[in-house]
């Protein structure tokens, strides 16, 4: 099987006035004679090494079962960076919201032969990190359209901030949540229910007309569940 490369960069952000780390997955297939679709990835060190995502995107690409796709993962610092950047209390938020829409895209736009439409982009992400890729495509539907959510970290915010957007044309919802994480032991080690508010935010989103796959799948709040609905999640998406 042919392997894609992985290009390690530095990017400095004005919006988040930092420099940020990518990690850049570059299929095998590439070639500038060709349009990629482009995926985002946030915690994106640990879709590279927890999820494998690209040695599966290496498989899916060749056996044609999902089209050209550059994958870029964009990691967090440590838990607070977490935090700052990816929910809406975070002092971060926008600024990072910004980056990945003002920013990373059109750079990636610039440097890599891409199909520059909404309809061809995604943002993924698990926890926090879905939650800033759902918000960030209801903020910029024109530029993402594609929102794959595993086991995102709901609240009273997200859903306000989801009963307002006015994306429902544009933005399609990957969305999955564990039948067991109703209690999530989180990072900053408290108890938290992860299943009924990402309940509440299904109804909402079927009530509001997204397009919506959803499903509750037999586990938790970990990689052991997430790594293997990849597959299915890059195919659902990108075929």
């Amino acid at each position: 099987m042919s392997k894609g490369t992985i290009q390690d960069l530095t990017f400095h952000s004005e919006a988040l006035q930092e420099e940020i780390e990518l990690l850049i997955y570059v299929p095998a297939n590439y070639t500038p004679l060709n349009k990629y679709n482009i995926l985002i990835a946030s915690d994106g060190k640990d879709y590279f090494q927890l999820g494998g995502i690209t040695k599966l995107a290496d498989e899916l690409i060749e056996d044609y079962e999902i089209e050209n796709l550059i994958i870029v993962g964009v990691p967090y610092k440590n838990i607070q960076d977490r935090k700052n950047k990816y929910i809406p209390t975070g002092e971060k938020h926008e600024a990072y919201l910004r980056f990945l829409a003002h920013e990373l895209m059109p750079f990636l736009d610039r440097e890599y032969s891409t199909l520059q439409m909404g309809s061809t982009r995604g943002l993924i992400g698990d926890s926090m990190a879905a939650t800033a890729s759902l918000l960030a495509c209801l903020k910029y539907p024109n530029i993402f359209s594609k929102a794959i959510l595993q086991s995102p970290y709901v609240d009273e915010h997200v859903l306000s901030i989801v009963n307002e957007a006015k994306a429902v044309e544009l933005v399609s919802v990957y969305h999955i949540v564990g039948k067991e994480e109703n209690e999530v032991l989180t990072m900053d080690k408290t108890i938290k229910d992860f299943l009924t508010p990402n309940r509440q935010l299904h109804q909402l989103l079927i009530n509001q007309g997204y397009k919506t796959f959803y499903e509750e799948f037999e586990g938790n709040h970990t990689w052991k569940y997430w790594k293997p609905d990849l597959r299915r999640a890059l195919i659902e998406n990108f075929s």
